[in-house]
């Protein structure tokens, strides 16, 4: 699997509002589709908390980071799973990071779903695009399939 370490990491802004909509989302209002991923980190081997827009995609659910190779992509990659919540639901599961040559028409409708949210993070790359321009955004974009444990 190619490997990149690109990486663009949120602002103070971004942060900040980051911090409200996981906030809002752990309360039970899900800002477009936002959940509250929580994942074990790392190193630390504490919960590192994060919103993500969770894809549900032909019959599946896929995590994409469309900052790159975030903080919890480096900590999903080590432990395998995490904890999705809005509100009081809680699901945990397992992930399985993808091929890039797999993940064009995930990508695809990631971007018809939330274009409008992560567009700077994708440069001239929409869900217009064609196969090949999402190919080569694909290793710039890890995206997990993940499996409900519980």
């Amino acid at each position: 699997m190619t490997q990149t370490t690109r990486y663009i990491k949120p602002g103070r802004f971004a942060a900040r509002l980051n911090g409200g909509i996981g906030w809002l989302a752990r309360r039970g209002i899900s800002l477009a589709g936002a959940a509250d991923l929580a994942v074990l980190g790392r190193r630390s081997g504490e919960w590192r908390r994060v919103p993500v827009n969770p894809l549900d995609f032909e019959g599946g659910q896929y995590l994409v980071s469309a900052r790159g190779v975030s903080e919890w992509v480096r900590n999903m990659r080590a432990a395998g799973g995490g904890r999705l919540r809005v509100g009081r639901r809680v699901r945990e599961f397992t992930a399985q990071e993808m091929a890039p040559a797999e993940t064009t028409e995930i990508l695809r409708a990631y971007l018809e779903r939330w274009g409008w949210e992560v567009k700077n993070y994708f440069g001239d790359v929409t869900a217009t695009s064609t196969d090949e321009e999402l190919l080569a955004a694909a290793p710039l974009h890890p995206v997990f399939r993940i499996t409900a444990t519980s």
